[in-house]
């Protein structure tokens, strides 16, 4: 059935993306921050409430996990109090309303990969900002809560992925964690997740929405350097002791998508996703 989908972030990495795909079946309208000030929660509610869209699917956040740490009150209006704006606004549409988190609500100890069902333990600002944000999105009776996590391709690609390719390209060096484990999620395999939920009804709630599988960043690094076919890629593995980064981040990050799996939709592993990702921007770019 065409539904009227409102996409916000709709300028972002995801979400054109996901503006471009549901553009295929559904009547689409992509707002990006300047569309829609999200500060002025009665002015957001209100125009919202005059579009009227079945489906409001917010790919917008404020994705500085360090500069978190300097300016919280940025963090927390965009990942928070933005989020509890929009829940208002679907709730009172008896829309569904679709959100974006992350894996930094968990505080990385584990030994195994996170399931939907595990305690969060936000560690940092940006952690803090994203859990609050599920928690407000969650008061919506029919929402999907997505944990994502080192999001990847699109056309608007600035990830650690998309750096590090572009350094390997260029023959620079990269510095990779060696001891950080992340399930690393391809912008094309949420979009495609996220339509399948949204359109074939699938049961509301959290669900982790990553690529199947985990690696460190060092051993993705090296993977990438093989796909790009650069042997001679210079990856140096680093410590996150030695990162001296402002915001703390879990060294044991993966993700388990069972949840997603037994909802009917498959997510493939990241080497998959990551040899379709590299083969994309290599047919684009012509190497």
């Amino acid at each position: 059935m065409k539904q009227l989908v409102l996409v916000l972030g709709a300028k972002g990495q995801l979400g054109e993306a996901m503006a471009i795909a549901l553009a295929q079946h559904h009547e689409v309208v992509g707002w990006g921050r300047s569309d829609l000030d999200l500060n002025e929660p009665k002015t957001a509610v209100s125009r919202i409430a005059a579009l009227c869209p079945d489906v409001v699917i917010n790919c917008a956040a404020y994705n500085d996990v360090d500069g978190a740490q300097a300016q919280p009150e940025e963090a927390l209006a965009v990942n928070a109090w933005a989020v509890r704006t929009l829940a208002r606004a679907s709730n009172d549409l008896d829309a569904t309303f679709v959100h974006y988190s992350t894996d930094f609500v968990f505080d990385g100890v584990s030994e195994r990969p996170y399931r939907e069902d595990d305690e969060p333990n936000p560690r940092g600002t940006y952690a803090v900002s994203k859990l609050l944000g599920e928690w407000f999105a969650a008061e919506v009776p029919r929402h999907y809560v997505l944990r994502v996590e080192s999001l990847f391709g699109g056309s608007n690609a600035r990830s650690t992925i998309d750096k590090m390719l572009t350094a390997i390209q260029a023959s620079q060096e990269v510095r990779a964690f060696a001891d950080r484990t992340v399930s690393p999620s391809y912008v094309d395999d949420v979009v495609t997740a996220t339509v399948a939920l949204v359109d074939g009804g699938r049961p509301w709630g959290l669900y982790h929405c990553v690529n199947t599988g985990w690696t460190t960043w060092a051993t993705l690094a090296r993977e990438v350097a093989k796909l790009a076919e650069r042997p001679d890629a210079r990856i140096a593995d680093v410590p996150m002791a030695q990162s001296g980064l402002a915001a703390p981040r879990p060294k044991f990050a993966a993700l388990s998508n069972a949840k997603l799996a037994m909802a009917g939709i498959e997510m493939p592993t990241w080497q998959d996703a990551l040899a379709r990702y590299v083969t994309r921007v290599r047919n684009e770019q012509n190497w």
